[in-house]
């Protein structure tokens, strides 16, 4: 784990944060934009928790936990777009930005179940 990924992470989370105070405050977009807010703040705290990791299988687990908060965020985001609420190209960059977080801690995982081998 490196503190790079650390960082992106929390400015991440602090996109989202952004992206939801932008969300329009009708009932469809209140509730999937608080689903939105707590996944997606969610995914550097558990890359945080990972960064403390004891061991090698506690840091795959919390990296594991932060690819399904990224992926689950990416739903929410997806949903905000074909329902209407907000317009892709709001999105589209959070949405790049998750699928590389993604591509970083997958390969990260990877390599660290490689080196247990």
């Amino acid at each position: 784990m490196n503190r790079k990924l650390a960082d992106r992470t929390k400015a991440f989370a602090l996109q989202i944060i952004g992206t939801y105070t932008a969300v329009p405050k009708t009932d469809i977009g209140r509730v999937i934009g608080k689903q939105m807010l707590r996944s997606g703040t969610s995914v550097g705290a558990h890359c945080r928790e990972a960064f403390r990791s004891r061991s090698d299988a506690e840091l795959v687990s919390k990296l594991e936990v932060a690819v399904q908060e990224t992926d689950e965020t990416m739903y929410w985001m997806e949903l905000l777009i074909e329902s209407n609420v907000m317009k892709d190209d709001r999105l589209q960059p959070l949405l790049k930005e998750a699928d590389e977080l993604i591509s970083i801690m997958v390969t990260s995982v990877k390599t660290i179940k490689d080196r247990r081998r």
